[in-house]
């Protein structure tokens, strides 16, 4: 059976742009490659068997993390199945033993990683200099926190505001401590 993976960043991004060819079944998912717990990575991991292929766009489709990428191909190789990078033209199954390959597969996945650090540093600059100029404002508050402490006030429970509220318990926590914190 072959089986697709693709994956990209964000919602806004379409998994278009990445043509797996003829698949059996394919799994996606718009979630940053740096997260290790992707759902439909795991999901695809469980699925397939031996014998099956699984075909990935590129390389840094599957993992943005030279350690998490050598981790994923590995346990789909132990399980005797082969993966395939399109963009890269490699593929690495159970029993290959292609030096050259290997060294291919570090050296992409090196850069990769790399270019995740190099975004992020650029992002990390950008919003130091806007924080300088007085336009960066951050993201907008999506959490209503006099609510939360009118609910609080009324008694509820962390769990009972964080169910009304649709948030998490966590969030609940944060608020009431700033609100001790900033009385």
């Amino acid at each position: 059976m072959r089986v697709g993976y693709r994956r990209v960043s964000t919602v806004d991004q379409n998994l278009d742009r990445q043509e797996l060819g003829e698949i059996d079944r394919v799994f996606e998912e718009k979630i940053s490659g740096k997260n290790k717990d992707r759902a439909a990575l795991q999901e695809m991991i469980a699925f397939v068997r031996e014998g099956d292929e699984v075909v990935v766009f590129s390389i840094d489709r599957l993992a943005r993390d030279l350690r998490d990428l050598q981790s994923i191909i590995s346990q789909l190789n132990e399980k005797g199945v082969t993966i395939s990078f399109l963009s890269e033209r490699l593929s690495f199954g159970s029993e290959s033993n292609d030096a050259f390959a290997k060294l291919q597969l570090q050296m992409m996945g090196a850069f990769a990683e790399f270019e995740r650090n190099i975004i992020h540093k650029r992002q990390a600059e950008g919003i130091a200099k806007a924080k300088a100029k007085g336009v960066y404002l951050g993201r907008k508050r999506s959490i209503d926190d006099k609510r939360v402490y009118e609910l609080s006030q009324r008694g509820l429970a962390a769990s009972s505001i964080a169910r009304e509220m649709g948030i998490t318990r966590q969030s609940v926590y944060r608020i009431l401590k700033q609100q001790t914190c900033s009385a």
